[in-house]
């Protein structure tokens, strides 16, 4: 039974301290990016680590803590590649990277852009029956766009989320959200947009009349 004992305790110990490997993923970050540009495409989002270390010391790492960042603060318009380097990133002790893949990140900067554009209300549906949409005032009537400049300045308007006219019998103020549409352009102040939905009755039919204006009632007999 001693025996026994020992030999499960040094096996233990043995797959405590014999090394492995562990993979998983990390995140790239693009850190010092300068104001006056906006990210268009980016290679790799992730990249694949494999580390060693003892089995001990793998159990304790977290993936969750790590990520690489890269410091593009020198980044121009135009494309940029940037090697990737792990030695900023601390491991436990008695852990170390061992391939990483990719082993390059590729950028492309542009030029930030800035653009007052009108907003239209996407509307869909119709009143209540006896009743016909009149109007819909926006306030405010134009908002502030910013992003990679050449989206930015094609754009003349941007349109709100849909708003339902379905069965309104009277006049209604919504708030809705508004979408560029595009990945690199986004609202400057991303508060909703106020819209206000006028609805009217119909007018009344007026009495059919004959020509001339008689009354069908007022006409005798033949």
């Amino acid at each position: 039974m001693l025996a026994l004992a020992i030999a499960v305790f040094l096996w233990g110990i043995a797959s405590g301290t014999s090394n492995a490997e562990r993979g998983f993923d990390i995140p790239v970050v693009l850190d010092r990016l300068p104001e006056n540009l906006v990210v268009t495409e980016q290679s790799i989002d992730d990249i694949n680590v494999r580390v060693m270390g003892s089995r001990a010391v793998l159990r304790s790492v977290n993936p969750d803590n790590y990520k690489l960042e890269i410091d593009v603060s020198g980044a121009k318009p135009g494309v940029a590649v940037y090697d990737v380097d792990l030695s900023k990133i601390d491991l436990p002790r008695a852990a170390r990277f061992v391939s990483h893949a990719p082993s390059r990140v590729q950028v492309r900067f542009e030029k930030r852009g800035r653009k007052s554009v009108r907003v239209r209300a996407d509307l869909q549906g119709e009143p209540a029956a006896g009743f016909h949409f009149v109007s819909a005032a926006i306030e405010p009537p134009k908002v502030w766009l910013v992003g990679a400049r050449s989206q930015v300045m094609r754009l003349d308007e941007v349109v709100t989320e849909n708003i339902n006219l379905t069965g309104l019998n009277a006049d209604y103020i919504a708030e809705a959200r508004v979408n560029p549409g595009l990945g690199t352009v986004w609202m400057e102040d991303d508060r909703p947009v106020e819209v206000k939905i006028r609805i009217e009755p119909d007018a009344p039919l007026e009495a059919a009349q004959l020509p001339g204006g008689a009354d069908p009632g007022s006409q005798g007999a033949p």
